[in-house]
């Protein structure tokens, strides 16, 4: 009995592990972006499809496993010949997914290195018919020419290609050195004409500057010669006018003291002694100075004085001549009576025009001058404009007082 337990035991254990083999082998999980070919005794049964899926335990098994993802693979360096015979290196990176596992898995072998080689060979059939220059700035055109020769060649092995990018284009070392020194001399000559064009601009700009500098500088010294003119014809006349009204005011002070002591001399009624007393006083006075070294008195002085005696005075009674004043004349006009026509010689009130004149001109001045780059002064010519004609209106109704007085 014990012997038919064990046989029992280990028929039910081997049958339990081959339940559990049978249930391995026929279910089948797939993940997500991933699809698995499944043969049947070595023929392409059908593609699984992400999640759960049965087989038949010991006559289904998974060929290859696909990944459905784009995938991005990068070519290592490849030596191209290009139109001109130079030889450059270039690298590339395709970005391809793929879109029928079943053709990816039994129409190519290795889909992957098939994508590298079509891709060299196409690179070299494009470069081939450009030159160096052309390469180098045709990436475009050629990442476009290589896309669609490859997206129509990976069809039929069920791949799509989205896109393909040259990484690098390197040159041979010497053609990059004569690359370099050709653009550091295009650079050169670049900064060399932009150098050339600023200091251009610059002395064109200096130049506009002092062409402006010196027209406003003209047009100063000329508003500046202008004004002073005005001034000096101003003072001249207002200086000869005082002039004028002071010899007028010195002659009328002297005829007022010659008349004064010509009176006193009247109502004094002097004497011929008196008169020649006066006389001799007068002679010292008349012989000071360095000049006057010797004096001599005419031996004929008394006869002069009896002369000027006998003119002056009459005879009295007793033989002397005393003075006799004139028979009183009616009164006339003295010179120290101002006359009406002479009344404005001495008004010293300011000249409303001349303080109009200085009132332009100073607003000429504070004027501000607009900026001499590309730019006319049309504000500082018409201030000018503006200003002349006040200085001549000016000139024009000047009133009488700075004028010269009518004879």
């Amino acid at each position: 009995m014990e012997a038919e337990e064990l046989t029992t035991l280990i028929v039910v254990a081997v049958v339990a592990l081959l339940v559990l083999i049978i249930a391995v082998k026929a279910v089948l999980v797939i993940p997500q972006a991933q699809a698995a070919v499944v043969e049947r005794l070595g023929r392409y049964r059908t593609t699984a499809a992400p999640g759960l899926n049965i087989l038949v335990p010991f006559f289904d098994r998974v060929r290859a496993r696909i990944d459905l993802r784009e995938q991005v693979v990068s070519f290592p360096p490849q030596p191209v010949i290009t139109e001109d015979n130079l030889t450059v290196s270039i690298d590339t990176v395709v970005y391809f997914q793929v879109t029928d596992p079943r053709a990816a898995v039994y129409e190519i072998s290795n889909y992957i290195i098939g994508v590298e080689q079509l891709t060299t060979t196409t690179l070299r059939n494009v470069v081939g018919g450009m030159s160096l220059e052309q390469t180098l700035t045709s990436r475009d055109q050629i990442n476009n020419q290589l896309r669609g020769v490859l997206d129509e060649a990976t069809g039929r092995w069920g791949i799509r290609v989205a896109r393909v990018e040259l990484k690098a284009i390197d040159p041979p070392p010497s053609i990059q050195d004569s690359m370099e020194k050709q653009m550091r001399a295009d650079r050169e000559k670049r900064a060399m004409i932009l150098t050339a064009e600023g200091q251009r601009e610059s002395a064109i700009k200096s130049a506009e500057g002092q062409k402006q500098a010196s027209i406003l500088s003209a047009e100063g010294a000329k508003q500046a010669a202008i004004l002073a003119a005005e001034a000096e014809r101003q003072s001249r006349i207002l200086r000869a006018q005082g002039e004028r009204a002071a010899r007028y005011l010195q002659a009328q002070g002297q005829a007022k003291a010659i008349e004064k002591v010509f009176a006193a001399i009247k109502d004094g009624k002097p004497t011929p002694e008196v008169l020649a007393y006066q006389y001799l006083q007068t002679l010292p006075q008349m012989a000071q100075g360095d000049a006057n070294k010797v004096w001599m008195i005419p031996s004929d002085f008394g006869k002069a004085l009896e002369g000027f005696a006998r003119q002056l005075g009459a005879k009295g009674d007793d033989g002397v001549f005393r003075y006799e004043p004139p028979v009183s004349e009616p009164s006339q006009a003295r010179p120290e009576d101002d006359d009406a026509s002479i009344a404005d010689w001495f008004d010293t009130a300011p000249d409303p025009h001349v303080a109009e004149a200085v009132r332009a001109a100073e607003e000429v001045a504070r004027k501000e001058v607009p900026s001499p780059l590309g730019t006319s002064t049309p504000s500082v010519r018409a201030a000018e404009r503006s200003a002349v004609p006040a200085l001549d209106a000016d000139r024009a109704d000047a009133p009488r007082s700075l004028e010269q007085p009518e004879s």
